[in-house]
């Protein structure tokens, strides 16, 4: 067995965090602790061997076809009796569909392969003193819903494709190349009004990505999960990918499918908590409370109405650590944007605390279990694929999330930019047009640890539920039902569609490390989310996506979705990231003009530089912005009449540059250039390569 290396063999490498960030001396033995216990832990579950050998659970345990027929294993170390009940067997409990104990609380049967069949329904009858009960196994890899037995009833379903799968390999993104992540729900991606499935959007959906330009899929809602209106965030069986879309296979399809186009799947995964689910899921498989999840008052999320994992058993840990891997190794996925991390780091689940010091990250209110899962699932990911992608969703501001483990970090690759959405939020409904500042915007776009990667973005699925608004909602609102057509449009919609795509530029040109924008918003799709419920009469109406839209030419939306394929292939050459010369990114953003009455900005990125004029009233002639010499030519500029803007500025005409001594550092010359209000340009450098 190939031996171990310790990614924290030294303590200068194990605490290159604090030697980066002095504020966090005080915590060093903290953080210290907090890489040794993961250290430990690791050697304690592998005996030296590695993660990836040892998280296997989805292999053992469950429903498996084998050279003698058929073996089930389950681990409920408080039964005192299992059978499987189902289809080939009416239901019953008999004696030849009993499993036997074999110690450690695991319990196994074995049947002749002609036994079952493939489609069968099946669960476990479970047994306890007190009770029994009907139950899924915890790691069944096919769960259907079936209204025969029981309405709206869950079952494990006999598959022999899961056993079977071996995806091709890919190699994944190039190294250091940035993230444009599409996120994306499969159900609602179609436009009938109805659930949609996996082939329905690798056929109609994903080439509507790859033309885009995005290299990165997020799967939402994977994960089984009986409420179709939680987003797939309430789920009971983790092993199983959702039937409602379609089969095992054309989810396979789909990953491949995208992998030949160049771009990379990521599933929104959820370890974070479980649905309280008893007969589907495993809130208490084994009639005990506690058996995956913590007991007492700690068990139920008091917000979200879940349980929550007790990540300090060894089970639980084989479970969740199988489960990355199970995802990775039997549909091909390329890593992770893992879900309600502040949740997961902490005692009171960061609940209405204000993470304002660093004394609220080590003041003894830190899940160290949680924390060493963490640890080890990232260690795991990057074990079986070098090039996987792993995000973290927290809020908190963790130090140390998105560094190497070596580094004293947790070990993500990312994680998400939350404050960014509801500082947008709140700028569109607080702020007047006249008191925009650019140096603000830049400044609450890109105030983050510098040593970590980021995910920036307007707004994600949360902004488009109903309750919340979407960008383009808040800035058009109703106008956009009736002057949303060329021709036809009002002052409100002419500032909306100029300020949808001057936010998306700002946010996406100071990205440090991806963007993120969820599927319809590029175009400003025009309707909330609204899941089938009883308060809208259980209608498909708002869970869709109108692609009609963006294909009528006469609407703005199509101008709108124009200016993002356009927008990402501007930015894409240069928000490569350098982690070999840790540097977030190659080329990093930079402020290089910042005059708050005029509203103007512009931030320099390697050959580009981006002017924002945010004044909603004044335009300027031969305005004059600080750069290095030389000559510049316009690539992308949200005025022009393609992407639903005026057209006020010739774009064909190069721009050089008129010597400007009285500036530091290479900022020599200077471009003089109409600036339309409420716009912006992004201009590049030709002689850049050979002048830097």
């Amino acid at each position: 067995m190939k031996s171990v290396t310790s990614p924290h063999r030294t303590r200068k490498k194990r605490l290159a965090i604090v030697r980066r960030d002095p504020y966090l001396q005080p915590y060093a033995s903290v953080l210290e602790a907090r890489c040794a216990y993961a250290e430990r832990k690791e050697k304690e579950l592998t005996g030296g061997a590695e993660l990836k050998d040892w998280a296997n659970g989805y292999i053992y345990f469950g429903l498996h076809r084998d050279k003698d027929g058929w073996v089930l294993r389950e681990w409920a170390p408080n039964a005192t009796d299992i059978w499987l009940i189902g289809e080939t067997n009416c239901w019953e409990k008999r004696d030849e569909w009993r499993l036997r104990p074999t110690g450690k609380g695991i319990w196994e049967g074995h049947w002749p392969a002609n036994w079952l069949q493939e489609g069968q329904l099946y669960k476990l009858c479970i047994r306890w003193n007190g009770g029994e009960g009907e139950r899924i196994p915890a790691y069944a890899q096919r769960v259907v819903q079936n209204h025969s037995r029981q309405a709206n009833a869950f079952y494990a379903q006999v598959d022999l494709t899961t056993d079977a799968a071996t995806p091709k390999r890919w190699k994944g993104l190039k190294k250091g190349e940035a993230l444009f992540i599409y996120e994306c729900h499969i159900g609602m991606s179609g436009e009938e009004e109805r659930i949609a499935t996996y082939d329905e959007f690798r056929r109609r959906v994903l080439p509507r990505v790859d033309a885009l330009g995005y290299n990165c899929l997020q799967l939402m809602a994977i994960q089984e999960h009986p409420y179709y209106g939680s987003f797939g965030y309430q789920v009971t069986n983790f092993f199983a990918a959702s039937s409602r879309f379609g089969t095992p296979d054309e989810l396979r399809a789909l990953i491949e499918d995208a992998h030949r186009r160049g771009i990379a799947v990521i599933l929104d995964l959820v370890h974070s908590h479980s649905a309280k689910n008893e007969e589907e899921g495993p809130g208490r498989q084994d009639g005990t409370p506690y058996q995956y999840f913590h007991a007492g008052e700690r068990r139920t999320h008091p917000a979200w109405d879940s349980l929550c994992f007790d990540y300090g058993k060894t089970e639980v840990l084989h479970f969740l650590l199988s489960n990355c891997k199970y995802w990775m190794e039997t549909y091909g996925f390329d890593g992770f944007r893992f879900d309600g991390v502040t949740s997961m780091l902490y005692k009171d689940h960061g609940l209405g605390r204000r993470f304002d010091s660093y004394d609220t990250y080590f003041d003894g209110n830190t899940d160290v279990d949680a924390l060493c899962y963490l640890t080890l699932a990232n260690r795991l990911i990057h074990q079986l694929n070098p090039r996987a992608v792993t995000i973290a969703e927290d809020m908190s501001g963790m130090p140390g999330i998105a560094l190497k483990q070596e580094e004293g970090g947790i070990g993500f690759d990312y994680r998400l930019s939350l404050g960014i959405p509801d500082f947008w939020i709140r700028y569109i409904k607080e702020v007047r047009d006249e008191d925009w500042h650019g140096g603000h915007i830049y400044y609450e776009l890109t105030n983050r640890r510098g040593d970590e990667r980021t995910i920036s973005y307007a707004e994600s699925h949360d902004q488009a539920l109903v309750g919340d608004k979407t960008i383009i909602f808040r800035l058009a609102d109703k106008d956009m039902y009736w002057h949303f057509e060329h021709g036809h449009s009002t002052y409100v919609v002419d500032r909306a569609i100029a300020l949808h795509k001057m936010i998306r530029l700002v946010t996406a040109i100071t990205m440090q490390g991806g963007y993120l924008n969820f599927m319809g918003n590029e175009f400003g799709h025009p309707e909330w989310i609204d899941f089938p419920r009883e308060g809208n009469g259980w209608s498909y109406r708002y869970a869709r996506r109108q692609w009609s839209l963006v294909d009528n030419g006469n609407y703005y939306y199509a101008d709108l979705n124009r200016f993002d394929k356009e927008m990402i292939a501007t930015l894409k050459p240069v928000c490569m990231s350098d982690r070999g010369k840790n540097l977030l990114n190659r080329y990093a953003p930079e402020l290089i003009w910042d005059k708050q009455a005029d509203g103007v900005i512009a931030i320099r990125r390697g050959k580009l530089v981006a002017v924002f004029n945010w004044n909603g009233q004044k335009s300027y002639t031969d305005y004059g912005i600080p750069v290095a010499a030389g000559k510049y030519v316009t690539r992308l500029n949200t005025d022009h009449p393609s992407f639903g803007g005026f057209g006020l500025t010739d774009d064909t005409t190069a721009h050089f540059t008129q010597p400007d001594p009285s500036y530091e550092s290479d900022l020599k010359g200077q471009l003089k250039l109409y600036l339309p209000a409420r716009s912006a340009v992004v201009l590049e450098q030709c002689d850049y390569e050979s002048n830097n």
